[in-house]
């Protein structure tokens, strides 16, 4: 079929035509939103998942929903590291909200104190700031103590204090979350229970890695009765099905009942992977209606694909003993599986590959979902890894040179 109108869109957090499967979440979140506004408390959320689940589209689509109901909002992306991201993105980030509520109406005090707490902050942690001025004397501001947990809580009171002033709320949406630091997400946590206490307009919608949880815990106890965590997975068979029909009933095309089961049965209802077989198929297939033999034609292109822009992409960053690893939990097949198990399939002990599995936690291809476990944080990577490294042998430590 005509692939200029093919409606299907895989991509890192391209919005996919037909936005099925998360109506609850949506509407939980409008919810905290209206609570917000009219005063009342709503628990900040962290959307957890593994790869290709939708997570990204999930958060701009709640940003927007924010933006729409008239919050002032922070949006951005933590950058792959060791953590430091957080002052130097926030920085800007909330100059530019100060800006807008300085353009609304009754501008008052708490304008100016949050804005010089604002290049305080900047100033004490070596960030760059141009911001406009405030008539806020040096007496009368915080945040400048260069204490990351200390300063941060007190800036983001000023502003929510300040959008609130101007009846407004403020929203900060933060993707890759599990790449700040230990010491940012305390910084955060202890941000938003403040804010919490003292009743100010303001929630942070964040996304990252099943990981989080845990990471969050572990920063501050008090995380798990703060944040909620929900937990956004691969879609059901029914909103699968929709997901592929609805955009292409629209262009009068649809899939036959058979080549909908191989779909389902191969994407096992992970969002990114039913937009990327969804478009192979439909130019695949002549039309209107996509056979399961347009789908078993298109299968060698979709593998090639996503073993190019998927999978690769994270297998070539991984030293040769990380893939090695990533290899021996693949042997074991789909699921969590034990660091022992894992271990003993290398034919090593768990002690000797310890450090490469805490590498492949910090850099986001593996988590444990329970203490000692040990799982891919990409969906259906076990069968990538058995097509890259096709058979595995026993782990050889490096010998150390001297």
């Amino acid at each position: 079929m005509e692939p200029r109108i093919n409606p299907f869109a895989p991509g890192a957090g391209v919005r996919p035509p037909a936005f099925s499967g998360r109506e609850h979440v949506i509407e939980d979140v409008d919810i905290a939103y209206d609570r917000i506004r009219n005063g009342l408390h709503a628990n900040s959320m962290i959307l957890l998942g593994l790869r290709g689940v939708g997570k990204t589209v999930l958060l701009n689509r709640l940003h927007q929903d924010a933006k729409a109901k008239g919050f002032q909002t922070v949006k951005f992306e933590v950058p792959d590291g060791s953590g430091g991201h957080l002052v130097k993105q926030l920085v800007p980030n909330l100059n530019a909200v100060l800006r807008r509520l300085d353009r609304m109406q009754a501008a008052g005090a708490l304008l100016d104190r949050a804005g010089a707490s604002l290049r305080n902050f900047a100033s004490a942690f070596s960030v760059s700031y141009e911001g406009i001025s405030f008539g806020a004397t040096p007496a009368t501001v915080t945040a400048d103590s260069g204490d990351l947990e200390y300063d941060l809580p007190e800036l983001l009171e000023l502003v929510a204090l300040a959008a609130q002033e101007r009846g407004t709320c403020l929203g900060l949406f933060i993707d890759e979350f599990q790449y700040l630091s230990r010491s940012e997400l305390s910084a955060l946590t202890r941000s938003f229970h403040e804010i919490a206490q003292a009743g100010l307009p303001a929630i942070l919608i964040a996304a990252g890695l099943p990981q989080i949880a845990a990471l969050t815990g572990e920063a501050k106890s008090y995380a798990e009765r703060l944040f909620l965590y929900p937990k956004i997975g691969a879609l059901d068979p029914d909103s699968s099905q929709e997901v592929l029909r609805e955009p292409a009933q629209k262009h009068g095309a649809d899939f036959s009942a058979t080549a909908l089961a191989r779909i389902l049965k191969e994407t096992q209802g992970y969002p990114y992977f039913l937009q990327t077989w969804g478009k192979f198929a439909w130019d695949e297939a002549e039309g209107p209606e996509i056979s399961e033999a347009d789908v078993e034609n298109a299968y060698v292109d979709i593998i090639t694909h996503l073993d190019q822009s998927f999978f690769r992409t994270r297998f070539d960053r991984c030293s040769d003993a990380e893939q090695h690893y990533l290899r021996g939990m693949a042997e074991l097949g789909e699921g969590a599986h034990g660091t022992g198990e894992i271990a003993a399939i290398l034919g090593t002990k768990s002690a000797a590959v310890a450090n490469i599995r805490k590498n492949l936690i910090n850099a986001g291809m593996i988590y444990a979902p329970q203490y000692g476990e040990t799982a891919f944080t990409v969906p259906l990577f076990e069968d990538f890894m058995k097509r890259v490294i096709p058979g595995l042998e026993p782990y050889r430590p490096k010998k150390r040179t001297r």
